[in-house]
Protein backbone atom coordinates (compact mmCIF):
# COMPACT_ATOMS: atom_id res chain seq x y z
CA UNK A 1 0.00 0.00 0.00
CA UNK A 2 1.30 3.48 -0.82
CA UNK A 3 1.88 6.29 1.68
CA UNK A 4 -0.91 8.29 0.07
CA UNK A 5 -3.43 5.43 0.48
CA UNK A 6 -2.36 4.82 4.07
CA UNK A 7 -2.78 8.51 4.92
CA UNK A 8 -6.13 8.61 3.13
CA UNK A 9 -7.29 5.55 5.12
CA UNK A 10 -6.05 7.04 8.41
CA UNK A 11 -7.86 10.32 7.74
CA UNK A 12 -11.04 8.45 6.80
CA UNK A 13 -10.93 6.14 9.86
CA UNK A 14 -9.54 8.65 12.33
CA UNK A 15 -6.77 6.34 13.52
CA UNK A 16 -3.39 4.99 12.46
CA UNK A 17 -2.88 1.31 13.24
CA UNK A 18 0.51 -0.14 14.18
CA UNK A 19 0.62 -2.00 10.86
CA UNK A 20 -0.11 1.21 8.92
CA UNK A 21 2.62 2.97 10.90
CA UNK A 22 5.05 0.13 10.18
CA UNK A 23 4.25 0.20 6.45
CA UNK A 24 4.88 3.97 6.24
CA UNK A 25 8.18 3.42 8.07
CA UNK A 26 9.13 0.56 5.75
CA UNK A 27 8.39 2.67 2.65
CA UNK A 28 10.38 5.63 4.02
CA UNK A 29 13.34 3.42 4.96
CA UNK A 30 13.54 1.57 1.65
CA UNK A 31 12.83 4.41 -0.78
CA UNK A 32 15.89 6.20 -2.08
CA UNK A 33 13.79 9.34 -2.51
CA UNK A 34 10.16 10.17 -1.73
CA UNK A 35 7.95 11.94 -4.26
CA UNK A 36 6.37 15.35 -3.65
CA UNK A 37 3.00 13.59 -3.26
CA UNK A 38 4.42 11.29 -0.58
CA UNK A 39 5.90 14.25 1.32
CA UNK A 40 2.57 16.08 1.08
CA UNK A 41 0.71 13.01 2.36
CA UNK A 42 3.13 12.69 5.28
CA UNK A 43 2.65 16.39 6.03
CA UNK A 44 -1.14 15.92 6.05
CA UNK A 45 -0.76 12.93 8.37
CA UNK A 46 1.52 14.87 10.75
CA UNK A 47 -0.97 17.75 10.88
CA UNK A 48 -3.87 15.34 11.54
CA UNK A 49 -1.88 13.64 14.32
CA UNK A 50 -1.01 16.98 15.94
CA UNK A 51 -4.62 18.20 15.88
CA UNK A 52 -6.03 14.88 17.10
CA UNK A 53 -7.99 14.31 13.91
CA UNK A 54 -6.05 11.03 13.66
CA UNK A 55 -4.93 9.09 16.71
CA UNK A 56 -2.30 6.37 16.87
CA UNK A 57 -3.64 3.09 18.18
CA UNK A 58 -1.33 1.70 20.87
CA UNK A 59 0.53 -1.52 20.32
CA UNK A 60 -0.67 -4.35 22.49
CA UNK A 61 1.95 -5.21 25.06
CA UNK A 62 2.43 -8.91 25.65
CA UNK A 63 5.13 -11.44 26.43
CA UNK A 64 5.65 -15.09 25.69
CA UNK A 65 6.45 -16.60 29.08
CA UNK A 66 7.72 -19.73 27.34
CA UNK A 67 10.67 -17.71 26.00
CA UNK A 68 11.96 -16.84 29.47
CA UNK A 69 11.43 -20.40 30.74
CA UNK A 70 13.29 -21.92 27.78
CA UNK A 71 16.10 -19.37 28.03
CA UNK A 72 16.54 -20.09 31.74
CA UNK A 73 16.70 -23.82 31.09
CA UNK A 74 19.03 -23.42 28.11
CA UNK A 75 21.41 -21.10 29.97
CA UNK A 76 21.59 -23.49 32.94
CA UNK A 77 22.25 -26.55 30.75
CA UNK A 78 24.79 -24.77 28.53
CA UNK A 79 26.65 -23.49 31.60
CA UNK A 80 26.88 -27.06 32.95
CA UNK A 81 28.18 -28.42 29.65
CA UNK A 82 30.66 -25.61 29.06
CA UNK A 83 31.99 -25.88 32.64
CA UNK A 84 32.59 -29.62 32.24
CA UNK A 85 34.10 -29.51 28.74
CA UNK A 86 35.87 -27.36 26.17
CA UNK A 87 32.71 -26.99 24.07
CA UNK A 88 31.03 -23.70 23.26
CA UNK A 89 27.31 -23.77 22.53
CA UNK A 90 25.02 -21.11 21.05
CA UNK A 91 22.23 -20.40 23.56
CA UNK A 92 20.21 -18.54 20.92
CA UNK A 93 20.21 -21.49 18.52
CA UNK A 94 19.29 -23.86 21.32
CA UNK A 95 16.45 -21.67 22.58
CA UNK A 96 15.06 -21.13 19.06
CA UNK A 97 15.08 -24.87 18.33
CA UNK A 98 13.28 -25.67 21.58
CA UNK A 99 10.78 -22.79 21.23
CA UNK A 100 9.79 -24.02 17.77
CA UNK A 101 8.69 -27.28 19.39
CA UNK A 102 6.89 -25.91 22.44
CA UNK A 103 3.53 -24.19 22.84
CA UNK A 104 3.58 -20.40 23.33
CA UNK A 105 2.38 -19.03 26.67
CA UNK A 106 1.40 -15.41 26.04
CA UNK A 107 0.34 -12.99 28.76
CA UNK A 108 -0.68 -9.33 28.73
CA UNK A 109 -0.55 -8.64 32.48
CA UNK A 110 1.79 -9.48 35.36
CA UNK A 111 -0.96 -11.66 36.85
CA UNK A 112 -1.35 -13.50 33.56
CA UNK A 113 2.41 -14.01 33.28
CA UNK A 114 2.53 -15.34 36.85
CA UNK A 115 -0.31 -17.75 36.03
CA UNK A 116 1.43 -18.93 32.83
CA UNK A 117 4.75 -19.45 34.66
CA UNK A 118 3.08 -21.50 37.41
CA UNK A 119 1.15 -23.54 34.85
CA UNK A 120 4.29 -24.22 32.81
CA UNK A 121 6.39 -25.19 35.82
CA UNK A 122 3.69 -27.58 36.98
CA UNK A 123 2.66 -29.09 33.64
CA UNK A 124 5.41 -28.43 31.09
CA UNK A 125 8.77 -28.43 32.91
CA UNK A 126 9.69 -31.95 31.74
CA UNK A 127 8.70 -31.11 28.17
CA UNK A 128 10.76 -27.89 28.28
CA UNK A 129 13.81 -29.71 29.65
CA UNK A 130 13.43 -32.45 27.04
CA UNK A 131 13.24 -29.99 24.14
CA UNK A 132 16.26 -28.05 25.43
CA UNK A 133 18.22 -31.32 25.74
CA UNK A 134 17.22 -32.30 22.19
CA UNK A 135 18.26 -28.83 20.97
CA UNK A 136 21.65 -29.21 22.67
CA UNK A 137 22.14 -32.64 21.09
CA UNK A 138 21.29 -31.19 17.65
CA UNK A 139 23.63 -28.26 18.27
CA UNK A 140 26.48 -30.62 19.17
CA UNK A 141 25.90 -32.79 16.07
CA UNK A 142 25.80 -29.82 13.71
CA UNK A 143 28.91 -29.09 11.63
CA UNK A 144 30.64 -25.81 12.40
CA UNK A 145 29.51 -22.98 10.14
CA UNK A 146 32.27 -20.43 9.66
CA UNK A 147 31.10 -16.90 10.43
CA UNK A 148 27.32 -17.38 10.49
CA UNK A 149 25.38 -14.13 9.95
CA UNK A 150 23.15 -13.20 12.87
CA UNK A 151 19.64 -11.95 12.16
CA UNK A 152 19.49 -8.27 11.33
CA UNK A 153 23.22 -8.01 10.72
CA UNK A 154 23.44 -8.13 6.93
CA UNK A 155 23.04 -5.35 4.43
CA UNK A 156 21.26 -5.71 1.11
CA UNK A 157 24.59 -6.05 -0.72
CA UNK A 158 25.72 -8.81 1.65
CA UNK A 159 22.47 -10.71 1.13
CA UNK A 160 22.84 -10.36 -2.64
CA UNK A 161 26.42 -11.58 -2.46
CA UNK A 162 25.41 -14.56 -0.29
CA UNK A 163 22.58 -15.41 -2.69
CA UNK A 164 24.93 -15.22 -5.68
CA UNK A 165 27.41 -17.52 -3.92
CA UNK A 166 24.64 -19.96 -3.03
CA UNK A 167 23.28 -19.94 -6.60
CA UNK A 168 26.76 -20.54 -8.03
CA UNK A 169 27.16 -23.55 -5.76
CA UNK A 170 23.67 -24.99 -6.18
CA UNK A 171 22.03 -23.82 -9.40
CA UNK A 172 22.87 -25.38 -12.72
CA UNK A 173 23.65 -22.98 -15.56
CA UNK A 174 23.76 -19.96 -13.18
CA UNK A 175 25.00 -16.84 -14.96
CA UNK A 176 26.02 -14.13 -12.45
CA UNK A 177 25.84 -11.45 -15.17
CA UNK A 178 22.62 -9.38 -15.16
CA UNK A 179 20.27 -9.79 -18.12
Amino acid sequence: MSIEKIVEQALQDGYLTPSMEAEVGRICNTASELSIEEYMALDRLMGALLTGEVVVLPRKQFINVMEELVLSEAIARVAEIEAASEMTLDVGDIAAYALNRLPPLYATTEEGAHFQRAKAKEQLQDLIAGQVNEAIARNLDRPDTPNPTALGKSSGNEVLSQLTTWLQANATNFDPQPL
